[in-house]
């Protein structure tokens, strides 16, 4: 699947479905039980590799699990992060590291920031790189906000949405909105023209993210916005089917997994 496909599919008021993925097996797997995007997040820090947070990934990391996706689903569409300390120098740095994992099989690369990132995203889709932004909590930042929900007063919600507007009209085709209240998601998704993504975010984003291991009741201290599908259905395909079945009818996320 193509940018062009995808986006046709939100238009239409389809509900898109996310999930992390960083193998080949889950990428079959995944694909076949209709997710829309596979997200090579650099959450494989710790789902994978064990670490506290998503710091220590390297490029090098995010093309090998990239690839792996890519070879696990040809025609999915895939999504890949972009670490840290592979793109905050320059927009040619960004260039340089997108084009590897461009290279490697992804569709989209995605980066963390608000109007820092604003000249970097230009230069990226000038140069047929398409680009997800992600605001609210970022967990490359992690060390300056901790793993909290962001943008709670008046001042830090307009100065997202002010950002949110900057990275649409420099050529972001997606924006993810992680952990911030569901009321602001829903200002910000009616304000844009490009699909939100959400995760904790509420229900109405126009697509929906959650990390595998999650939905998978694999995470020791799951995040509130998460949901073990797999406590319900016994099995990874079941539990897989059910989030996507949830996520097009608007049921996830629900109240309780929002702020």
């Amino acid at each position: 699947m193509y940018l062009p496909q995808l986006l046709k599919k939100a238009a239409d008021g389809e509900k898109l479905t996310t999930l992390t993925c960083y193998d080949a097996s889950f990428a079959r797997i995944l694909t076949e039980c209709g997710v829309d995007i596979l997200l090579v997040g650099d959450s494989l820090g710790m789902t994978v590799q064990g670490h506290d947070s998503t710091l220590p990934v390297s490029l090098a990391d995010m093309i090998y699990h990239t690839a792996a996706v890519r070879r696990g689903a040809p025609s999915a569409f895939v999504m890949a992060d972009l670490p840290f300390g592979s793109y905050q120098v320059s927009p040619q740095q960004a260039y340089e590291s997108a084009a590897r994992l461009m290279s490697a099989g992804a569709n989209m690369v995605k980066l963390e920031g608000g109007a820092v990132m604003v000249d970097t995203v230009a230069f990226l889709v000038q140069r047929g790189i398409p680009v997800c932004a992600h605001l609210g909590l970022m967990p490359q930042s992690v060390n300056q906000t901790g793993y909290r929900t962001q943008a709670k007063d008046s001042k830090a919600a307009q100065q997202l949405i002010t950002d949110a507007c900057a990275l649409e009209a420099t050529g972001a085709s997606l924006l993810l909105l992680e952990s911030i209240p569901a009321l602001l998601a829903a200002e910000v998704s009616k304000c844009l023209r490009i699909p939100t993504i959400g995760i904790g975010a509420g229900v109405d984003c126009d697509a929906q993210v959650l990390v595998l291991h999650d939905l998978l009741g694999l995470t020791e201290k799951p995040p509130r916005f998460a949901k073990d599908f797999m406590a319900e259905t016994g099995n990874i395909r079941s539990a897989v089917q059910a989030y996507v079945a949830a996520v097009k009818a608007g049921r996830f996320p629900g109240p309780e997994h929002s702020f």
